[in-house]
């Protein structure tokens, strides 16, 4: 016999190509399985070039469908030391949170943390060391994103949202005043006495998203309507808007911003830090006379994606969340950042304890740093297990001087922002890839094979037809 007869057939050494590469694409997922840690894996520092001047908390917002939170992708909040180390890490799901949003530093040590539940919003006061409720309070309200206690801790200023009445056909977004001693409202302003139903975003839904409150002084609340591109300064006393930055549709100034800080140039200048979200930058105006002009303009959507919080800290950096890219950062005013910590999924507040609650520095015209800033010193890890490069950062190496560079770093910053919500949490970014070309694999095989066994397959179906 003819030893070339003694060989598996040609099909058989094909099958056997194809099912080594699905075993070496697999095979990195099972690493990672196996090297998962899962109390803190997915919680890396990344650029640490100074400690923080003190503790870090950040809310996470989480992962959420309808209204149900996802035990392995929670809403937490977690607390980080000056050099990136853990201190706590604080898991919602346990209560039933949905999402965690705005958490502010009391003056007692304590937190004051919003949270949402399906249909209700329940803010508390807690002690960060013993993690125990001091106070609690169940609004019947939904996706409430901050709530400020004000007046010394007798009173709660609400930002109420998706408040829209099918029955009346009114939208009653509003922001009030919730009395802690007499338990219930006693004050409150509808955004249907300054805006057009036709302003905003859908008049039956989501119509002006309003996501921060602010008490800028006695009786002055600072607000923010996210769908409007505009913060509103409101009198307490007389309902008038007395102050108002942006204009509704021009976004060139605001693009649906999140959290503007207020703070006050030494010459006395009111003036907005804000992060200006769908423009993925943060930007800061003051006001001279009846104009606002833009003193700072940090990042671009090559360094930033979808930032939602910015805290101006007493050293003149700027704490910023940078929430698609699931990392906080401490910046310079030049925008160089000192310290970085990658928190998925989708981190949406951040406080230095120690510094007061929001922005308590420096302006940055008092610090003589106007100008407009790209990010630099980023450490790029992947937000979903801190280890690797980012997908964004590989891809923009990899075709480097080329025609394709700037869309393939497009295409990387989009699977950066995504797929920390989609694979599974034990498993890294190239990993997920490679399982993506694995299953690729078989399903080009199985086509393969129905092509190559069509007759027999034809021939028995024609059998079993009769």
């Amino acid at each position: 016999m003819d030893w070339t007869e003694r060989l598996p057939p040609r099909a058989w050494i094909t099958r056997g190509v194809v099912l080594l590469l699905v075993v070496a694409l697999l095979t990195p997922s099972v690493v990672s399985a196996i090297t998962y840690d899962p109390s803190v894996s997915n919680l890396k520092p990344g650029t640490i070039d100074q400690p923080a001047n003190g503790t870090t908390i950040i809310s996470v917002q989480g992962f959420n469908f309808q209204g149900e939170g996802n035990r392995k992708k929670p809403a937490r909040l977690v607390s980080v030391g000056p050099k990136g180390n853990i201190n706590w890490v604080y898991n919602g799901s346990k209560e039933g949170v949905s999402w965690f949003y705005d958490v502010d530093p009391l003056p007692n040590g304590n937190l004051l943390v919003v949270s949402t539940q399906r249909g209700k919003t329940v803010v508390y006061e807690m002690n960060p060391e013993t993690k125990k409720k001091v106070w609690s309070r169940t609004l019947p309200i939904k996706d409430t994103h901050d709530i400020d206690l004000i007046n010394n801790g007798t009173e709660l200023l609400v930002g109420n949202l998706r408040n829209y009445n099918s029955s009346t056909g009114e939208n009653n977004d509003r922001v009030y005043v919730y009395s802690l001693e007499k338990d219930k409202i006693v004050w409150q302003w509808h955004f249907t006495n300054y805006y057009d139903k036709n302003e905003g975003g859908e008049y039956t839904g989501d119509w002006t998203h309003l996501n921060n409150v602010q008490q800028i002084a006695p009786g002055k609340f600072a607000v923010d309507p996210r769908n409007m591109d505009q913060v509103l300064v409101i009198d307490r006393k007389t309902k008038k808007v007395t102050m108002k930055l942006g204009e509704p549709g021009n976004t060139s100034i605001l693009n649906k911003q999140h959290n503007p800080d207020y703070l006050e140039s030494e010459s006395g200048k009111p003036t907005f830090l804000v992060a200006d979200s769908e423009n993925n930058r943060i930007v800061e105006y003051e006001k001279d006379g009846n104009d606002w002009n833009r003193t700072w303009t940090l990042g671009s959507s090559d360094t930033l994606t979808w930032p939602r919080d910015a805290d101006r800290l007493p050293n003149g950096n700027t704490l910023v969340v940078d929430s698609s890219d699931h990392r906080v950062i401490e910046v310079t005013p030049e925008g160089k950042i000192v310290w970085e910590f990658y928190a998925p999924w989708l981190p949406y507040d951040a406080e230095r304890i120690g510094t007061g609650d929001e922005s308590n520095g420096p302006t940055i015209a008092d610090q003589n740093a106007s100008g407009t800033y790209q990010i630099s010193g980023s450490a790029n890890l992947d937000p979903g297990t801190g280890k690797s490069l980012r997908m964004s950062v590989f891809l923009g190496h990899a075709f480097a001087g080329t025609s394709m560079q700037d869309t393939m770093r497009h295409y990387g910053e989009r699977w950066d922002q995504v797929t920390p919500f989609i694979r599974p949490i034990w498993m890294n970014e190239y990993a997920f890839i490679a399982v993506i070309f694995a299953i690729l694999l078989l399903v080009l095989w199985l086509l393969g094979e129905l092509v190559y066994q069509r007759k027999r397959i034809s021939s028995g179906l024609k059998y079993r037809l009769g």
